[in-house]
């Protein structure tokens, strides 16, 4: 019996495919999105198997609660309990689903009978999908599905379908693509399953050897270790300039290796304006890397990021005025080595109180101090690099805790275009693990390329060919740039099993920094814009006994921080520490110096060899003194 092509698709268990069909008759935007339960119940447990994709995947464990208690033989499952549906199999002869509930971070496993009636009703989902993933899990058979578009990366440009700034929610109804091959012919034709003609399902009475059976690299993953390796022919290619892109057009007839789990470095481009560019790292590349200096808000982030490798060596960028004696009140350019984390004693309104501090030491021009900084101070730092080492990726991973700030000092001479040699500085943000192909040309197995299984857009057939079972003896492997939606859904899979890092400790309000005059905060303010454009790095080691030489610090511009377009040198000018002390001293107009950062080129970093900290840290405090002086001055004259 014929019928719509839309009708038949919504019907169509993909269990069932592929299936053969007979034309009768006849005359999209992506993005990350939220689900929103459907409010409608499920009346029976085989209600939902039948309109619900249930599988072993990521996506395929749906979450639902009773609106009555269900007794069960050992375990009574409480009224609005999140039921997860895992799996659904025979048990004893009959089918059932295999469920879990949590209950005091313990999770409990037990299976519900499709016989078993009730009135069930989705569990509320906070993990973010794209159209792709919401078509082929998260939209029940038969059903609509209302999505609200997440603010993660919601932006607007001329391309985007719905209103600027859109708020709303969506009624996604599919419109499914269907991927189908002709007989006799080996390009794939795809067909939208709204298309206006009518089919017949003629499986049962067609031999279907004699079409070919395109298959997904995810399909051809899924296939066992014994199966490879494989000859195959591409149908569809993916689009590219650079290797394997180029290699991988129609018709080419490929070898498929063997599959594997591979890992790479998640890294992002340091820069203070979006978008930000993103990258996949192989373990394999050639580049050496040096170390960039990293930004920390608060003290709470200096105990994160200290290492038994190597002290954490920091200078203060921004002002903190203590309100207990017993703790130390910071100024700009302070510099510190920071110890460990501790608790310490304050007197607060008359009483004693414990409160989580950080040790740490002060470095004077010819001494240490011992100083204790609150968790909850809200300052800024940024780390004085001494380390001057050009690392491969892998002793980073190595020796290093990640995230860490570097950039390419050697480029991958193996690689034509190295694409990281170009970027200002990145930061490596974490090791991950994906899934991979590893595949060479049939008529020249000369190398071998890894392949990403899920960003890797290409289909093809299984030819039945003798294959040669030795790999080639050179494997490529390329620097892979993601596009912001992958990067996305990239963190979300790697980090939904791990539990997240505790928040920093509030700072409490009652004690709160004291205020200081106007005037002081302006020239804090000015201080610190000017220091916020500057990583600083020392030309000589600290000894554990010995006093820094301040006087050789360099300090470079930040191109991670401000973006630059060309150089010159600006024959007069005052260099741009001196620019930024004069502007903190005379408060020239910001238009001005704005206009001197645009013509600096982005990879070119100016080192001015001065007294940069020092200089600071004496322009604040003379400055303060003087204020001080002038207030004091007014007061007599009151």
């Amino acid at each position: 019996m014929a019928s719509t092509l839309e009708k038949f698709i919504h019907s169509l268990d993909p269990r069932s495919l592929p299936r053969v069909l007979q034309i009768q008759s006849g005359i999209y935007f992506q993005g990350l999105y939220k689900v929103v339960a459907d409010k409608t119940p499920y009346i029976s447990i085989e209600e939902i198997t039948r309109k619900v994709a249930i599988g072993s995947t990521r996506f395929g464990h749906p979450c639902f609660y009773s609106s009555e208690d269900i007794k069960l033989a050992n375990l009574t499952i409480k009224q609005g309990e999140q039921i997860t549906f895992n799996s659904v199999e025979e048990v004893n002869g009959t089918m059932a689903v295999n469920c879990g509930v949590v209950r005091n971070n313990q999770s409990h496993s037990f299976t519900l009978p499709l016989s078993q009636d009730g009135k069930f009703y989705e569990c509320e989902d906070d993990q973010i999908y794209t159209l792709k993933e919401i078509a082929e899990w998260k939209i029940p058979r038969c059903r609509k599905r209302i999505v609200k578009l997440s603010n993660t990366l919601h932006a607007w440009d001329s391309s985007n379908p719905l209103p600027e700034n859109f708020d709303g929610c969506l009624i996604l109804t599919p419109v499914y693509e269907v991927q189908a091959v002709m007989k006799f012919r080996k390009d794939i034709v795809h067909i939208l399953s709204d298309l206006d003609v009518e089919v017949k399902d003629i499986t049962d009475c067609y031999d279907i050897s004699s079409f070919l059976q395109p298959l997904s690299l995810e399909d051809v993953f899924e296939r066992t270790s014994r199966e490879f390796p494989m000859v195959a022919e591409i149908m569809e290619g993916p689009l590219g300039r650079q290797k394997p892109y180029n290699l991988l057009h129609i018709g080419k007839e490929i070898v498929i290796h063997k599959k594997y789990q591979a890992t790479r470095v998640l890294a992002s481009e340091i820069r203070s304006d979006s978008p930000k560019r993103h990258f996949l790292i192989p373990m394999t590349y050639k580049g050496k890397f040096k170390r960039r200096p990293r930004e920390f808000p608060t003290a709470y982030d200096l105990e994160i990021a200290r290492s038994e490798r190597e002290q954490l060596h920091v200078v203060a960028t921004k002002a903190f005025d203590s309100p207990h004696t017993e703790l130390f009140s910071v100024s700009v350019g302070d510099q510190f080595l920071v110890q460990q984390r501790q608790t310490s004693e304050v007197l607060y309104e008359g009483r004693k109180k414990v409160i989580d501090v950080l040790a740490c030491e002060q470095i004077l021009s010819d001494a240490y101090k011992e100083v204790l900084l609150p968790m909850y101070m809200e300052g800024g730092f940024v780390e004085v690099i001494h380390d001057k080492k050009q690392y491969q990726l892998s002793e980073i991973c190595k020796e290093f805790r990640l995230p860490f700030n570097v950039k390419v000092s050697v480029r991958d001479l193996s690689i034509k275009e190295d694409v990281l040699a170009a970027v200002p500085g990145l930061q490596l943000e974490e090791e991950i693990t994906d899934s991979y192909l590893l595949i060479s040309s049939a008529s020249s197995p000369v190398e071998s390329w890894e392949i990403p299984v899920y960003r890797f857009n290409m289909s093809v057939h299984l030819l039945s060919k003798d294959v040669q079972t030795d790999i080639p003896p050179m494997t490529k492997t390329t620097v892979e740039e993601i596009s912001e939606e992958e990067y996305y859904m990239v963190r979300r899979f790697e980090n939904q099993t791990l539990h997240p890092p505790p928040r920093p400790p509030k700072k409490p309000a009652a004690l709160a920094p004291k205020p200081v005059s106007a005037v002081s905060k302006q020239i804090t303010s000015d201080v610190l814009q000017s220091t916020k454009n500057f990583c600083v790095d020392t030309t000589k080691k600290l000894c554990a006994n010995q006093a820094a030489d301040v006087s050789e610090l360099q300090v470079s511009c930040q191109n991670d921080l401000v973006h630059h377009d060309n150089v010159k040198d600006m024959t007069g000018k005052p260099t741009l520490v001196e620019a930024a002390v004069i502007k903190g001293l005379t408060n020239n107009p910001l238009g001005k110096w704005e206009g001197e950062k645009e013509q600096e080129e982005a990879h070119n970093y100016e080192y001015v060899d001065e007294n940069v900290i020092e200089n600071i840290r004496k322009v604040f405090q003379d400055t303060t003194t003087r204020n001080k002086d002038v207030l004091s001055e007014d007061r007599r004259d009151i």
